[in-house]
């Protein structure tokens, strides 16, 4: 409480989740001042292909930079996704993308779905006075 007061705040953790074509896409989005983390899963929340975005200042032109920090597969969602959270946000972003069998392809527009949900439910909790 006394941190809160301060202005200091904590992290803020949002979780959704959708079952399509038989399978159980999950999302873990967690946001502090300067930045995002996003966990998307199928099945139960694991990590796995990690990647990074930074936004581009607001003053220049260009796009986001993402860089691959961890694993081989699913590494366009994961940049593309954690290129698309930086954007929105303006905030550094980190997205871990794992899957047990459904594809790459097949789970993206699922994935963008439950990116798009964390991002308006922490929107409206800012906008709503605790």
């Amino acid at each position: 409480m006394q941190r809160e007061r301060e202005g200091l705040e904590r992290a803020k953790v949002t979780k959704e989740e959708i079952s399509q074509q038989d399978h159980r896409f999950l999302a873990v989005y967690v946001e502090s001042k300067n930045s995002c983390m996003v966990m998307l899963s199928e099945k139960e929340d694991k990590l796995g292909t990690m990647a990074i975005a930074v936004p581009k200042p607001k003053d220049t032109l260009g796009t986001v930079t993402s860089s691959v920090l961890l694993g081989d597969k699913n590494v366009i969602s994961a940049r593309m996704f954690a290129e698309y959270v930086a954007a929105k946000k303006g905030k550094i972003a980190v997205v871990s993308v794992y899957l047990e069998q459904a594809t790459e392809i097949q789970a993206q527009e699922f994935f963008m779905h439950l990116i798009d949900k964390v991002l308006r439910s922490e929107a409206s909790k800012e906008r709503t006075p605790a």
